[in-house]
């Protein structure tokens, strides 16, 4: 199973879990998104090799202006392509399919709730995972409980 991240920095998954007394950075992000898409239910997983994942501080001023969003604290992550149930083989590739986490609002939520930043992170990546594959809130929600199983059994 591969990931893609489009940055140099990330530090690996085997540095988590720390305990954070600063914010997380970028890299650190990163590394819980790569550590959280190791525990994505292969279902997913083996279809999602060729998505870029992306973690940017927020979402960009276009972005904002597309959702609508109150504030660029609104959006924790963000699938950007065409689902698969709307593809087909003869499709000419234009764009790259990326998911985007947002580390700001990500850190904001995380202290606001209390959640578990771990998990969180895992959430939102198999929510936009989700949007690549056109599923519904339910087989997210399923798919998520999958993960938090098999990261459960990981750390057991």
């Amino acid at each position: 199973m591969r990931m893609t991240i489009e940055r140099e920095t990330m530090a690996e998954p085997t540095d988590l879990p720390r305990r954070f007394g600063t914010a997380p950075d970028l890299a650190e992000i990163e590394a819980i998104a790569a550590a959280a898409f190791e525990t994505i239910p292969e279902e997913l997983a083996r279809h999602v090799e060729e998505v870029i994942i992306r973690v940017e501080d927020f979402p960009d001023a276009e972005t904002e202006e597309e959702m609508e969003l109150e504030t660029p604290f609104d959006l924790l992550g963000l699938y950007r392509g065409r689902p698969l149930s709307a593809k087909n083989v003869s499709d000419v590739v234009t764009d790259i399919d990326m998911i985007f986490l947002y580390r700001r609002p990500l850190l904001d939520f995380w202290c606001d709730s209390g959640e578990d930043l771990e998990h969180l992170v895992r959430h939102v990546l198999i929510h936009e995972i989700g949007h690549h594959f056109g599923y519904s809130d339910e087989d997210m929600e399923r798919l998520e409980d999958e993960a938090d199983a098999r990261a459960a059994q990981a750390q057991a």
